[in-house]
This record gives structure tokens, C-alpha cells and sequence, in this order.
């Protein structure tokens, strides 16, 4: 799932440097590849590693969480949370929408349970942490399970990949050179309007070439696609800046040389899954 790193979100356009934030460009490029090629060759050569990837993926984002939490004193049940992730996933991909749903909702149970017996304080904090932790990462990384299982189901993850990958890459070539209007000054500086723009022409053009050349599909539902995912992946990064910035922390994790950790990966793919998966789901097969 880390392969959205392939080229840096505009965010970090201004930051990509070493000296600059502590980012170093080449090893962020080279470890972006490095995924982008294990992903590709897990989706084309056995589907269940894909899977295992996505859940190892979903695993180490929610420890990196648990433990960014737990510096504020809420507490996880990150174990459970594992398992539970597993568990959305797997079901996602053998069940499909109607068993995440249910397996989500079983979690959620187990968890309210599990922190029942430490009594009423800070209660509800920790059970709204777990829940948001769960529906976050899990819930929503299983549509790229809801992805693989439908027909052309290797295609249409790719395309998922390609796409939001072609967001942060736009946005970040655009970005870097001519970011100069803040997109959301409040909650993440160094995204401009120009970045945007840049995520919007990239997405467009993955788009429609991999809906025409890999889903047979016609031009405009790459275009619908196209700006639906970079509205999406934009999202993704900013809802993940309000995150760290209300948990005091620069990076999830340390886990990725060049990136931050998994998490800091994960943030535009976890809010472009599901819109892709309606975008294919139901617009697709009736264009």
C-alpha cells in the first residue's frame, strides 16, 4: 500500500530535501519503488501476498497510532486491533461488503468489552480512539480488498495504485516549482492550490489510461475518476496533518528511511480506496 510514495505529497514539496525537514528525497524515491515493485509483483504472481502485505501494512499503522495515542495517555488495544484488521480484510476479500461490515462491527464490540473492566475513567476516550483507530486504517484499506475481488480484480488495484500515486507525484512536481497560494494554511502550510492542480491533471491522465487501457472502459469515467481521487487523496494527507498535529508528533513512525512511518504512508491510499471502489463499483459497468 506504501507505494503512494513514488513521489512525495505536495505537502512535503517545500520539505523534500535533507536540510530542509529532515527528508531525504532518494532514499524516500528508493524505498517508494522498491514497494511499488513487491506490490506489483505480489498482485501478479499470488493475490493472498497482496492481501498479507495490505494487512502487515494496516498492522504496523495501528501500533505506530497506539503508541502516538498512548503519549497522551489514551489507551488501545492494539493487539486486538491487529487481529481485528486481519479479520475486516479477510472478510472483505472472501465475504464482501455485508461480512467487513459485520466483522467491523464485532470488533468494535470486542474492544468496548475488552476495556470495560478498567473501570470509568478515561472510558470513553479510550473506546472512541479504538474505534476511530479501527474504521480508519482497517475498515477503510479493505476496499482495496473489495477491489481485488471483483472481476479484472488485479486491474482495478492497479488502477487504485497508479492513480493515487499519480496525485502525490503531481502534485508534488507542480508543487515544488510553483506552489505559491496555501491550500489550507491552518492545518498544513506547504499545500498550495498550484499542488492541487498538479494532483488533479496527474490523476486525470492515470486515470483515463488505465480505465481505457486496463478496464476497457470509456475516457470520461478515467476523468470522474481522476478528480475523485485527487479530491480524495487530498483529504487523505490533510486529515493526517490535523492528526499529528493534535498528537503533537512530526511522523507516525521512523519505519520508512525517507517517508516517516507507515501510517505517514498509508494517509492519501486509505481515503482513495473507497472512492475508488464506488467509482468502479457503480459507475464503470453502466458508462
Amino acid at each position: 500500500m506504501a507505494v503512494e510514495s513514488m513521489g512525495e505529497t505536495a505537502d512535503d514539496a517545500a520539505s523534500a530535501a535533507p536540510g530542509r525537514a529532515g527528508r531525504n528525497l532518494s532514499a524516500a524515491i528508493a524505498v517508494g519503488v522498491a514497494l511499488g515493485c513487491l506490490i506489483l509483483a505480489s498482485l501478479v504472481f499470488y493475490r493472498a501476498l497482496f492481501l498479507l502485505l495490505v494487512a502487515a501494512a494496516v498492522g504496523v499503522a495501528l501500533w505506530e497510532m497506539s503508541n502516538a495515542l498512548a503519549r497522551r495517555g489514551t489507551t488501545t488495544p492494539t493487539a486486538l486491533m491487529v487481529v481485528g484488521s486481519t479479520g475486516m480484510l479477510a472478510g472483505a476479500y472472501y465475504g464482501g461488503p455485508r461480512v467487513l461490515v459485520a466483522v467491523l462491527a464485532g470488533v468494535v464490540l470486542v474492544s468496548i468489552l475488552w476495556r470495560m473492566p478498567r473501570g470509568q475513567g478515561g472510558f470513553v476516550q479510550d473506546v472512541t480512539a479504538t474505534i476511530f483507530c479501527l474504521v480508519y486504517a482497517p475498515f477503510l484499506a479493505a476496499f482495496a480488498a473489495l477491489l481485488l475481488d471483483a472481476d479484472k480484480g488485479v486491474q482495478r488495484v492497479v488502477t487504485f495504485i497508479v492513480v493515487t500515486a499519480a496525485s502525490d507525484t503531481g502534485g508534488y512536481a507542480v508543487g515544488a516549482t510553483l506552489g505559491r497560494h496555501p491550500l489550507a494554511p491552518g492545518i498544513s502550510p506547504k499545500k498550495s492550490w498550484e499542488g492541487f492542480a498538479g494532483s488533479a491533471l496527474g490523476c486525470a491522465v492515470a486515470g483515463v489510461l488505465c480505465v481505457v487501457l486496463l478496464l476497457d472502459g470509456v475516457w470520461w469515467v478515467g476523468l470522474v475518476l481522476g478528480a475523485v481521487v485527487a479530491v480524495a487523496a487530498t483529504f487523505g494527507d490533510l486529515a493526517e496533518s490535523l492528526i499529528k498535529r493534535d498528537l503533537e508528533v512530526k511522523d507516525m513512525g521512523n519505519l520508512l528511511p525517507g517517508h516517516g512511518g507507515i501510517m505517514d504512508r498509508l494517509d492519501s491510499l486509505l481515503a482513495a480506496a473507497p472512492a475508488v471502489w464506488v467509482i468502479l463499483t457503480f459507475v464503470l459497468p453502466h458508462a
